[in-house]
């Protein structure tokens, strides 16, 4: 592992919940919706999203291990088409919700919960849309070193704690008093 985010946060590209890039902390996770650890992950980083708020920004990269998860690339092409139908906070939790149900019709019936145009969505896996962009992602994870799910960055770097609430909200909360003093003591020093 590299240790560090090879590709910085985009807002313009990524999917972002919470406080924008620049906030207190940023945690990336390169996840995969078929991966059992990434649902954990994932459920842990909802907690610590509604403990700290809107000081973390959480971003979602895909990194579908298609070798061991047959399904996981079609559900990150479905995230997308519902990215693009401006649902993929909704989507996400669907998925991870209803693991490991994820053949085409339980794909289907996600997309109708959450309101998505499931003709769209059968289209976009037919014609293979948002592959290019998943494609990005695991790029983007090769780049820093990403070789299982759920891995996390923090701030920018690799994060090699347990994902389990109390050690990452720990973590986090650490990371955002580090950032805050940090910003206090720029704007407090000297200038020469």
């Amino acid at each position: 592992m590299t240790g560090a985010l090879a590709v910085p946060v985009d807002e313009s590209s990524d999917h972002l919940r919470g406080g924008r890039p620049g906030a207190a902390v940023t945690l990336v996770e390169y996840g995969d919706y078929e991966c059992p650890y990434s649902r954990a992950a994932f459920r842990s980083i909802e907690r610590v999203e509604r403990r700290v708020g809107e000081g973390l920004c959480f971003v979602f990269r895909h990194f579908p291990l298609r070798d061991i998860h047959p399904h996981a690339q079609m559900a990150a092409e479905v995230a997308e088409e519902a990215a693009a139908q401006g649902r993929f906070w909704e989507i996400s939790d669907a998925l991870f919700r209803g693991q490991p149900a994820l053949e085409s019709d339980d794909l289907r019936r996600y997309a109708r919960e959450v309101g998505l145009d499931v003709d769209e969505v059968d289209a976009a896996l037919r014609d293979g849309r948002h592959r290019s962009r998943i494609e990005a992602d695991v790029a983007s994870g090769v780049r820093a070193g990403v070789q299982g799910t759920p891995t996390l960055f923090l701030d920018g770097a690799l994060y090699q704690g347990s994902y389990m609430f109390e050690e990452l909200v720990a973590a986090v909360t650490s990371a955002s008093s580090s950032e805050a003093m940090a910003s206090r003591a720029s704007r407090f020093s000297p200038t020469s």
